[in-house]
Protein backbone atom coordinates (compact mmCIF):
# COMPACT_ATOMS: atom_id res chain seq x y z
CA UNK A 1 0.00 0.00 0.00
CA UNK A 2 1.50 3.20 -1.32
CA UNK A 3 0.30 5.42 2.19
CA UNK A 4 2.50 3.18 4.26
CA UNK A 5 -0.37 1.96 5.99
CA UNK A 6 0.22 -1.75 7.66
CA UNK A 7 -1.33 -4.66 5.58
CA UNK A 8 -1.56 -6.52 8.49
CA UNK A 9 -3.52 -4.30 10.57
CA UNK A 10 -6.37 -6.05 10.36
CA UNK A 11 -5.51 -9.46 11.17
CA UNK A 12 -3.01 -7.98 14.22
CA UNK A 13 -5.62 -6.06 15.70
CA UNK A 14 -7.83 -9.93 15.39
CA UNK A 15 -4.68 -11.75 17.25
CA UNK A 16 -4.41 -9.10 19.59
CA UNK A 17 -7.86 -10.08 21.44
CA UNK A 18 -6.33 -13.21 22.82
CA UNK A 19 -4.68 -12.26 25.81
CA UNK A 20 -1.12 -13.77 26.05
CA UNK A 21 1.00 -13.53 28.80
CA UNK A 22 4.69 -12.14 28.69
CA UNK A 23 8.24 -13.44 28.45
CA UNK A 24 11.75 -12.78 28.23
CA UNK A 25 13.80 -15.67 25.64
CA UNK A 26 17.17 -15.61 26.21
CA UNK A 27 20.54 -17.52 24.74
CA UNK A 28 23.69 -18.00 25.36
CA UNK A 29 25.40 -16.71 21.70
CA UNK A 30 28.34 -17.90 20.83
CA UNK A 31 31.68 -15.64 21.89
CA UNK A 32 29.71 -15.40 25.77
CA UNK A 33 27.31 -12.80 24.94
CA UNK A 34 23.95 -13.53 25.57
CA UNK A 35 20.90 -12.71 23.63
CA UNK A 36 17.29 -11.90 24.65
CA UNK A 37 13.99 -10.78 23.28
CA UNK A 38 10.33 -10.57 24.41
CA UNK A 39 8.02 -12.98 23.65
CA UNK A 40 3.86 -13.82 23.91
CA UNK A 41 3.68 -16.47 21.99
CA UNK A 42 5.41 -18.96 24.60
CA UNK A 43 2.60 -22.06 25.61
CA UNK A 44 3.42 -26.20 26.71
CA UNK A 45 3.52 -28.45 24.36
CA UNK A 46 3.66 -31.29 26.13
CA UNK A 47 4.43 -32.63 30.11
CA UNK A 48 5.68 -36.35 29.03
CA UNK A 49 8.30 -35.63 27.99
CA UNK A 50 8.02 -31.44 29.06
CA UNK A 51 8.27 -29.60 26.29
CA UNK A 52 7.41 -26.23 25.76
CA UNK A 53 7.48 -23.53 22.12
CA UNK A 54 7.69 -20.28 21.36
CA UNK A 55 7.82 -18.27 17.71
CA UNK A 56 11.15 -16.36 16.39
CA UNK A 57 10.47 -13.87 13.91
CA UNK A 58 13.05 -14.19 11.12
CA UNK A 59 13.73 -10.66 10.86
CA UNK A 60 14.33 -10.27 14.74
CA UNK A 61 18.08 -9.08 15.74
CA UNK A 62 18.30 -11.95 18.01
CA UNK A 63 17.68 -14.86 15.33
CA UNK A 64 20.61 -15.40 14.43
CA UNK A 65 21.96 -16.17 18.13
CA UNK A 66 18.94 -18.44 18.51
CA UNK A 67 19.43 -20.54 15.67
CA UNK A 68 23.05 -21.07 16.67
CA UNK A 69 22.33 -22.03 19.92
CA UNK A 70 21.41 -25.49 21.69
CA UNK A 71 19.65 -24.61 24.01
CA UNK A 72 17.48 -21.32 25.71
CA UNK A 73 15.79 -19.94 29.11
CA UNK A 74 12.17 -18.53 29.18
CA UNK A 75 11.39 -16.50 32.01
CA UNK A 76 7.86 -15.28 32.80
CA UNK A 77 7.20 -11.94 33.44
CA UNK A 78 5.25 -10.43 36.80
CA UNK A 79 3.20 -7.52 36.94
CA UNK A 80 4.92 -4.04 36.89
CA UNK A 81 7.83 -5.62 34.63
CA UNK A 82 6.47 -3.64 32.10
CA UNK A 83 9.78 -1.86 31.53
CA UNK A 84 11.85 -5.07 31.18
CA UNK A 85 9.32 -6.54 28.24
CA UNK A 86 9.33 -2.83 26.58
CA UNK A 87 13.06 -2.85 26.86
CA UNK A 88 13.43 -6.80 24.69
CA UNK A 89 11.11 -5.84 22.53
CA UNK A 90 12.95 -2.99 20.32
CA UNK A 91 16.26 -3.76 18.78
CA UNK A 92 19.39 -2.78 19.90
CA UNK A 93 18.43 -3.75 24.16
CA UNK A 94 20.75 -2.84 26.30
CA UNK A 95 22.23 -6.13 27.30
CA UNK A 96 21.24 -8.30 30.10
CA UNK A 97 23.88 -7.38 33.22
CA UNK A 98 25.53 -10.22 35.10
CA UNK A 99 23.79 -8.46 38.09
CA UNK A 100 20.17 -9.08 36.31
CA UNK A 101 20.55 -12.99 35.55
CA UNK A 102 21.25 -16.61 36.90
CA UNK A 103 22.03 -19.34 34.94
CA UNK A 104 21.59 -23.56 35.39
CA UNK A 105 22.13 -26.38 34.10
CA UNK A 106 22.54 -25.28 30.16
CA UNK A 107 24.06 -21.73 31.06
CA UNK A 108 21.07 -19.38 28.99
CA UNK A 109 20.43 -16.68 31.08
CA UNK A 110 17.08 -16.47 33.47
CA UNK A 111 16.26 -13.03 34.88
CA UNK A 112 16.40 -13.23 38.56
CA UNK A 113 13.15 -11.23 38.83
CA UNK A 114 10.53 -13.91 37.71
CA UNK A 115 7.42 -15.05 37.83
CA UNK A 116 8.41 -18.42 36.46
CA UNK A 117 11.67 -20.02 34.74
CA UNK A 118 12.24 -22.69 32.38
CA UNK A 119 15.76 -23.91 31.34
CA UNK A 120 14.98 -25.74 28.00
CA UNK A 121 17.46 -27.89 25.43
CA UNK A 122 16.28 -27.13 22.03
CA UNK A 123 14.50 -30.33 20.77
CA UNK A 124 13.28 -29.16 17.36
CA UNK A 125 12.76 -25.75 15.15
CA UNK A 126 10.21 -25.55 13.02
CA UNK A 127 9.77 -22.69 9.57
CA UNK A 128 6.88 -21.39 9.72
CA UNK A 129 6.14 -18.73 7.40
CA UNK A 130 8.39 -15.62 8.76
CA UNK A 131 9.48 -17.36 11.80
CA UNK A 132 10.63 -20.64 13.32
CA UNK A 133 8.73 -22.31 16.12
CA UNK A 134 10.77 -23.13 18.65
CA UNK A 135 10.48 -26.00 20.77
CA UNK A 136 12.40 -26.72 23.60
CA UNK A 137 13.23 -29.99 26.16
CA UNK A 138 12.60 -28.25 29.95
CA UNK A 139 15.52 -29.39 31.89
CA UNK A 140 14.64 -26.88 34.80
CA UNK A 141 12.06 -24.80 35.79
CA UNK A 142 10.19 -22.67 38.94
CA UNK A 143 7.43 -20.94 39.64
CA UNK A 144 6.91 -18.13 42.55
CA UNK A 145 4.02 -16.67 43.59
CA UNK A 146 2.39 -13.51 42.11
CA UNK A 147 0.13 -12.14 39.38
CA UNK A 148 1.29 -12.01 35.57
CA UNK A 149 1.46 -9.62 33.00
CA UNK A 150 -0.26 -9.32 30.40
CA UNK A 151 -0.58 -8.62 26.82
CA UNK A 152 -3.34 -7.77 25.49
CA UNK A 153 -5.05 -5.56 22.68
CA UNK A 154 -1.40 -4.17 22.04
CA UNK A 155 -1.13 -2.83 26.08
CA UNK A 156 -0.58 -4.61 29.45
CA UNK A 157 -2.99 -5.78 31.56
CA UNK A 158 -2.03 -7.86 34.99
CA UNK A 159 -3.83 -10.79 36.10
CA UNK A 160 -5.43 -12.12 39.25
CA UNK A 161 -2.25 -13.56 41.82
CA UNK A 162 -2.00 -17.18 41.07
CA UNK A 163 -3.19 -19.46 43.31
CA UNK A 164 -0.53 -21.79 46.05
CA UNK A 165 0.81 -23.93 44.16
CA UNK A 166 -0.15 -27.60 44.22
CA UNK A 167 2.45 -29.84 45.69
CA UNK A 168 2.12 -33.31 45.57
Amino acid sequence: MSDGADPHRRLKNAFSRYATGVTIATCAAPGGVSAALTVNSFTSVSLEPPLVLWSLQRTSGAFDAFMAADNYAISVLRAGQEETSARFAMRGAEPLSPAEVEAWRTGAPLLKDRLAGFDCAVEARHAAGDHVIMVGRVLKFDAFDGAPLLYFASGYATGPDAPPQVLD
